[in-house]
C-alpha cells in the first residue's frame, strides 16, 4: 500500500524555512540532516512537511501549494495581520460562490492559501 506521507518544498535555506513553518503551525523540526533536509511535524497536520536545500529553487509560481483552513473562531483580518507580522507576504483575497481564501507567500516566496471555514 502506498500512502501520502510528506510534502517537500525546495528552498535555499532548509533549516530557516522549516523553523518558520514549525513556528507558524505550532510544530517542531523532528529531523535535521545537517541543514540540507529538514522535516516538520505539527499537531493537527496529518502529513509531515519536508524542506530540501537546493541550489536554485524553481522561479515563478509553484505548481503545488499548501491549502490551510482557518477555524471559525479565528478573525480573518487578525489572521492576515499575524501571518504578515511573522514574515509572510499577503498576496490577496480571493473567492468564488460563497467560499473565500487569502493567498500568501512564505519567506521564500512559496505560495500557500488559508481558506475560510467550510
Amino acid at each position: 500500500m502506498i500512502r501520502l506521507g510528506m510534502i517537500t518544498i525546495d528552498t535555499g535555506d532548509a533549516r530557516a524555512l522549516a523553523a518558520w513553518w514549525a513556528e507558524r503551525l505550532g510544530g517542531e523540526i523532528v529531523h535535521d540532516a545537517d541543514g540540507w533536509f529538514c522535516i516538520v511535524q505539527a499537531p493537527e497536520v496529518p502529513l509531515a512537511l519536508g524542506f530540501q536545500l537546493v541550489e536554485s529553487p524553481t522561479p515563478g509560481k509553484n505548481r503545488v501549494h499548501l491549502d490551510l483552513d482557518r477555524t471559525p473562531d479565528v478573525d480573518r483580518d487578525a489572521m492576515v495581520a499575524e501571518w504578515v507580522a511573522a514574515g509572510a507576504t499577503h498576496l490577496g483575497r480571493r473567492g468564488e460562490a460563497g467560499f473565500s481564501w487569502d493567498t500568501f507567500g512564505d519567506p521564500d516566496g512559496n505560495e500557500f492559501c488559508i481558506g475560510d471555514p467550510h
